[in-house]
């Protein structure tokens, strides 16, 4: 794959009772969103042999998407009829594996297919001509949550090669021939995972994202625009880069745009757009759950319930998180469902851990087909 594609490829990770939907909210999830450490909790599922089935939205999910993966350790795109490795959307899915406490097995041969080295080197460039920063801090905070060395992840110490990309400025941006695609999505990923290594987020880089954030207190995906125009994913992401960090008055304004912003359905559009879609809205509900927004959140991940397909639908598609209310597209569900898990399992990226997570990969539990007389 040229470097110009990869280089266009997008990076894309409760006690209220007068509420209702808290009824429907299943206990290993709220306990989860209300943990300012999230611990992952095993999922509540029936077990036999080698499958499991679960009534957790979060983990039948996972399931779903671990049986999506391509020879079983990762994900491909298509551009222009062909198929490329697809390493940012690994590492989604492998977050959402943590988040939901299940899938382990999968997400542990995802996580070596990551560090070989022709993927290695094919996500975050050479290191020395060229070095994506977002790529590098993504798979830095998905190294991070598999408890894998991230100074020896496939030859290549992750936290120092995102360092390097640090600029004066306190901005981390990429060198490259191909120009400098670094944007508020790969900053924030950059500080929640630096946060969690022995030397802690640069206070450059912290100050670089908080005066990002726009008039209204949302963050934009580009910085230095002539408007700063706010996005949903960009501010949930923000929003749990700046909570990590110490700044608590940013990122409650940020949480402040996000419930300002949320449609009537419960869900979250794109900027844009006005139509809520499942990948804005597991962002949203991910920052909102953790920053203590039950309402919002508990609203958010109602509607990533509908969009979830259930018992009615064909079984090999039971868990799978559609990307709108316009139904089930094959061609989008993989990203749509790997990012509606974080929002399903009331988990941040702050404190996400694969820790405990059980190796199945869980199926819907549904009723049994009636009997015919």
């Amino acid at each position: 794959m040229s470097a110009s594609a990869l280089r266009r490829r997008p990076l894309r990770l409760l006690a209220i009772s007068a509420l209702a939907l808290t009824a429907t909210l299943p206990a290993a999830t709220a306990a989860r969103a209300a943990a300012p450490v999230p611990a992952v909790t095993a999922p509540a599922s029936s077990t036999s042999g080698d499958t499991a089935s679960t009534y957790r939205p979060d983990a039948a999910a996972a399931g779903w998407l671990a049986r999506q993966l391509v020879n079983g350790d990762h994900f491909e795109s298509v551009f222009d009829g062909t198929a490329y490795p697809d390493q940012g959307l690994t590492i989604d899915a492998v977050l959402a594996f943590a988040a939901a406490g299940s899938a382990d097995q999968a997400a542990a041969r995802a996580t070596a297919w990551l560090a070989r080295p022709d993927i290695l080197s094919g996500y975050l460039g050479d290191g020395t001509t060229e070095a994506y920063a977002g790529a590098t801090a993504k798979l830095l905070l998905a190294a991070e949550v598999r408890g894998t060395a991230p100074s020896a992840f496939g030859g290549v110490d992750l936290p120092a090669r995102l360092r390097s990309l640090l600029t004066p400025s306190g901005r981390f941006s990429d060198r490259s021939q191909w120009g400098d695609y670094s944007n508020a999505f790969g900053q924030s990923l950059a500080l929640i995972a630096l946060q969690r290594t022995p030397g802690g987020a640069p206070a450059s880089a912290v100050d670089f994202l908080a005066a990002a954030q726009c008039a209204d207190g949302g963050f934009p995906i580009a910085f230095g625009q002539p408007t700063c125009t706010a996005d949903t994913d960009a501010t949930a992401l923000a929003a749990q880069a700046l909570a990590a960090t110490g700044r608590s008055a940013k990122a409650k304004a940020g949480l402040d745009w996000l419930t300002a912003h949320q449609n009537t359905d419960g869900g979250f559009a794109a900027a844009g757009a006005t139509t809520s879609n499942a990948n804005s809205t597991g962002l949203a509900t991910s920052a909102l759950l953790p920053g203590g927004r039950f309402i919002s959140g508990l609203k958010g991940w109602s509607s990533l319930v509908k969009l979830q397909q259930g018992c009615s639908a064909d079984p090999a598609v039971r868990g799978a998180v559609a990307y709108d209310a316009s139904g089930f597209n094959p061609a989008n569900a993989t990203r749509a469902t790997a990012q509606a898990v974080l929002g399903l399992s009331g988990q941040g990226l702050a404190g996400l851990s694969a820790h405990g997570a059980r190796p199945s990969a869980p199926t819907l539990a549904c009723p049994a087909p009636a009997a015919r007389p």
